[in-house]
């Protein structure tokens, strides 16, 4: 699938909830179904600055496209992770790169977070197109 096919997928899903009780509730779930990371990447250096909350992010390249591993410490936290692992593991580092994230505002995440929280999504999402600009510039 399309990093846009999956984030119109999560749009999808998010629009099915009547509220953001539910909404919150959703990304909880998703948190625990996060392919969590090895315990031998959990550590300072795999730690995404910027966030309140500890996430630990994992990537390695399989052939031509890179797969993520998180965790976090915060249950809402994982569950921010979790949908952005979801829409870039198993993607090409340049279509990565390229992606527009704009989904995260359709689904309304970045206004119902707090500011420390909806700073430490920014970065997460940095942290991730980094990995992709990291393994793009090894590929050229």
């Amino acid at each position: 699938m399309s990093i846009r096919e999956l984030q119109e997928e999560i749009v999808d899903e998010f629009s099915m909830f009547d509220d953001w009780m539910q909404r919150y509730e959703y990304m909880i779930e998703l948190g625990k179904s996060l392919p969590l990371i090895d315990e031998k990447y959990k550590i300072d250096e795999n730690i995404i600055k910027g966030c309140q909350s500890k996430v630990w992010v994992h990537a390695q390249m399989d052939d031509d496209k890179i797969a993520f591993t998180a965790d976090s410490d915060a249950i809402i936290t994982k569950g921010i992770i979790a949908i952005l692992i979801r829409v870039f593991s198993g993607q090409h580092p340049k279509d990565i790169i390229d992606a527009d994230t704009d989904f995260i505002d359709q689904i309304g995440l970045k206004e119902h977070l707090s500011p420390t929280r909806a700073n430490g999504l920014v970065s997460m999402i940095k942290q991730l197109k980094m990995y992709a600009i990291a393994y793009q510039t090894q590929l050229n």
